[in-house]
């Protein structure tokens, strides 16, 4: 048994990976918005319908690799070829000259999420019951840390490099997160079951099917970061200001993931899943009633704390609530669930921006969430397994 307070190598290592590989996506989702809108000048929709693919594509793929990770027994291959479909995608980012270009890069871009499914099964079998939540969280603090630094580089380097050198670079640490994963990762023996038959979510715990449904009524509405960025632009916050905002967020997020993850060791994952909603609750309402730089400033630190909360305890509860010789294909089909409840959400959220401005798809966000959030507490405390 895993000790306590003993950090397995697998989890040091994904962190190691999971660092690089965020230093260099991060140095292109603070200026991704802009590169979309203004320097290759499509409207909001499109910017909503090409993030709504890539957040669908991120679902597809963990739940695909997830089921062929169980029934193959195998691991470690969907880990490293996400990290390279990831680096490959970048440098194709630095060729496109039009916005129809960047669909097919987006899409291998998303695809490379494969690696979460495998990777998460992994984590949650090396843990335990009292330190899933602190894997969790660490996992989730690196990608943060990664994306700090990814970040910091973009406001230092994007003067001097432009966008085409700048994505160039950001395909390096990708590549090395590759060489980590096939050098320090091990395949371990996977867990004995007769017969593989997938995973069925009727036969899930009620408790199971709550969560997805509440995740997936919340993931309908969250639009994607990019229109926080977008909505400080039109608030009077310089193009040149944006990474900052988008840095506050992300560093936030990164220290704060690890002490919600312990908090969700300590106290349950029912009220950590329920704060993380209530910060996205704070970022709409900031948005639709206060105004001024104060606020704009508030609302990427209310988004921090929501993103912080919210990734390392859905992953652990999701993992504790399925079966050990499932976990793969629940991790990845509980994605691939809220992914393709998302997939409408930017698109939706863009429309709307186009048509109505800039509140009514923080309001229908809001309500939204609201919903969620009565789903959710209808969750018993105690996660159950599979239903007889």
């Amino acid at each position: 048994m895993t000790h306590k307070k003993k950090t397995p190598t697998e989890v040091k290592t994904f962190a190691a990976a999971s660092f690089l590989n965020d230093f260099g996506s991060d140095m292109i989702y603070p200026i991704w918005p802009i590169f979309v809108t203004s320097v290759l000048g499509a409207d909001m929709s499109i910017l909503g319908l090409i993030d709504g693919i890539g957040d669908a594509l991120v679902s597809i793929s963990q739940a695909v690799s997830g089921y062929f990770s169980d029934k193959l027994r195998k691991r470690k291959i969907f880990i490293w070829l996400g990290y390279l479909f990831g680096g490959i995608s970048r440098v194709g980012y630095a060729f496109t000259q039009i916005w129809g270009w960047l669909i097919p890069f987006r899409i291998l871009d998303r695809a490379g999420k494969m690696r979460g499914a495998p990777r998460d099964a992994i984590i949650a079998d090396v843990s335990t019951n009292q330190n899933r939540g602190r894997n969790f969280g660490l996992l989730r603090a690196f990608d943060n840390l990664g994306a700090v630094c990814g970040i910091l580089t973009t406001i230092f380097l994007l003067n001097f490099f432009g966008y085409q050198n700048l994505f160039l670079l950001a395909a390096i640490p990708s590549f090395l997160s590759v060489v980590l994963i096939l050098f320090f990762v091990k395949e371990r023996p996977a867990i004995a079951q007769k017969t593989f038959h997938g995973i069925r979510f009727r036969n899930l715990s009620k408790n199971f099917r709550i969560v997805l449904w509440a995740s997936m009524i919340f993931a309908s509405g969250a639009f994607s970061y990019s229109f926080l960025l977008i909505f400080a632009k039109n608030e009077g916050f310089a193009i040149t200001t944006l990474p900052i905002l988008y840095l506050v967020f992300t560093l936030i997020a990164s220290l704060t993931s690890l002490p919600f993850g312990k908090l969700a060791d300590r106290i349950g994952r029912k009220f950590v899943f329920l704060l993380a909603l209530f910060w996205w609750i704070l970022v709409c309402a900031s948005a639709i009633f206060l105004n001024g730089w104060l606020a704009i400033a508030g609302i990427f630190v209310a988004f921090g704390l929501h993103q912080g909360a919210l990734h390392p305890v859905q992953k652990t509860f999701v993992a504790e609530l399925a079966p050990p010789e499932l976990r793969a294909s629940a991790l990845g089909g509980y994605q691939m669930a809220i992914g393709l409840a998302a997939l409408p959400a930017s698109l939706t959220a863009g429309i709307l921006w186009d048509f109505f401005g800039a509140t009514v798809p923080f309001a229908t966000s809001l309500a939204l969430t609201v919903v969620a959030i009565i789903f959710l507490s209808f969750v018993k405390t105690e996660p159950a397994a599979l239903e007889n």
